[in-house]
């Protein structure tokens, strides 16, 4: 008797529990507008049309080959919180590019780089400094991140929220740059992901964007 009491009690708790946890979810969610179907490029685009090799694989984005970008159709985007699940092959080296201009090479733009274990020693997390070439050592300590927060060929998730000239960059939920960017270098633009060399192959299975109103 006592055993189908438990039962009885268990299940309408555990569908409890469910039913929250899929409200928090959808609360945590809200908002977000995926930028990636998990089918094809749809929404995407390379400089000049046909350079690089990218294609989507088993519901995700893979770049490899050499040196590439590959933006949003949309350049207009201004503040917003982007986020990615992303992972990178041992030696490896990508990118997160935001607010950036399309064009050829390694486009202008703020990124936030995307490297476990490449020669480069900026790893995942950090906002890549190429966007000032005069920043202080102390504001090059700010955003830089010099040890590897994933392994190689491991899943993580990359946020940025970029709210006008303030920028904040987490790994897996972790802050790793919380920067004022006095210069406002660059206000808005495309999103990219980057095919940083021959030597890299990275993965992109989720894109996603919950835009921030305009800056006054």
């Amino acid at each position: 008797m006592s055993r189908c009491v438990v039962l009885f009690v268990a299940g309408p708790a555990v569908a409890l529990i469910l039913s929250v946890g899929q409200a928090n979810d959808r609360k945590a969610d809200a908002g977000f507008v995926s930028l990636f179907n998990g089918k094809d490029l749809t929404g995407w685009k390379v400089y000049p049309e046909g350079t690089g090799n990218w294609k989507v694989e088993d519901g995700a984005i893979v770049g490899s080959g050499p040196a590439s970008h590959l933006f949003s159709e949309r350049g207009d985007y201004q503040n917003f919180h982007f986020r990615i699940e992303a992972k990178i092959n041992d030696g490896g080296n990508s990118g997160q590019y935001f607010r950036a201009q399309f064009g050829k090479g390694f486009p202008a733009g703020y990124e936030a780089q995307i490297n476990a274990t490449h020669k480069d020693k900026i790893r995942t997390g950090s906002l890549y400094p190429a966007f000032n070439r005069k920043l202080s050592e102390e504001d090059r300590r700010k955003i830089l991140v010099l040890e590897p927060l994933h392994k190689p060929d491991e899943w993580f998730t990359q946020e940025v929220i970029a709210d006008g000239n303030h920028i904040i960059i987490l790994v897996n939920g972790k802050k790793t740059v919380d920067f004022i960017d006095t210069n406002n270098t660059y206000t808005k633009g495309h999103f990219a992901i980057q095919q940083h060399d021959p030597g890299s192959v990275v993965r992109v299975r989720k894109i996603e964007v919950k835009e921030l109103p305009p800056s006054k």
